[in-house]
């Protein structure tokens, strides 16, 4: 029986869900009530844009996204997830993805999601998914036990999320020659992750990362065509 082991590598946001969760957990603590509209909008977007272009400092964009969550405390923040899960988040768990991942558990696959949302935003969603291992950034909790708006670790974002995924290895005692790697994501800001990958799957790619993947022959995956 081979040593090695299969590892099926997903990021979340517009690879596994059609939308970005950061950003939609933003818009929903907007509707709720729980920031200024007009300003967060626009900071939202801001931030937004320079994920987009490969700009952002994900410190800065942490302490901004999770404000709302640090203020309110653990119980209104949970209530709050719970609501968005429903609202959110539910309607956009689509069967063909749900079905991808289904797909490589059922072959025995380890199945991981490494996102650069934070885990609070996340964790649930993995969970709705069906996958336990979740490579997400880590919030750091003060003294209180609640979260300070600070990040604990690396990041997992852009070459953060190779060194997160060795750390996941190296924990199990494993390295990158230990394993057979599939990692689908979206964007050009995991082309670091993506070029450790045994097989690469650029999973409804933007243009960038898309024309990358056709120059180097790697498997193009449109999930949510309906969503092009």
């Amino acid at each position: 029986m081979s040593s090695v082991l299969s590892l099926a590598l997903f990021d979340l946001d517009h690879t596994l869900l059609p939308i970005d969760s950061d950003y939609a957990w933003g818009e929903f603590t907007t509707r709720i009530g729980w920031t200024d509209p007009v300003e967060f909008t626009r900071r939202n977007d801001e931030f937004f844009a320079h994920y987009q272009a490969g700009t952002l400092d994900v410190h800065d964009y942490v302490r901004f996204a999770t404000a709302a969550v640090c203020a309110r405390g653990p119980q209104a923040a949970a209530a709050a997830h719970e609501r968005f899960m429903a609202e959110v988040i539910r309607p956009n768990l689509h069967r063909q993805a749900l079905e991808l991942v289904r797909r490589h558990r059922d072959a025995g696959d380890q199945v991981v999601i490494v996102t650069a949302t934070n885990e609070f935003v996340t964790r649930p969603i993995a969970q709705a998914f069906g996958v336990d291992e979740l490579i997400a950034v880590e919030l750091e909790r003060g003294a209180d036990g609640w979260y300070t708006g600070e990040i604990q670790g690396t990041p997992s974002f852009r070459d953060g999320k190779v060194t997160r995924v060795q750390q996941w290895l190296a924990a199990r005692g494993l390295g990158w020659d230990d394993c057979d790697m599939t990692f689908y994501s979206d964007s050009t800001n995991d082309l670091p992750l993506l070029e450790k990958a045994h097989v690469p799957v650029a999973t409804n790619p933007g243009a960038g990362l898309r024309a990358i993947a056709q120059a180097r022959g790697w498997r193009i995956l449109d999930l949510f065509p309906e969503h092009a």
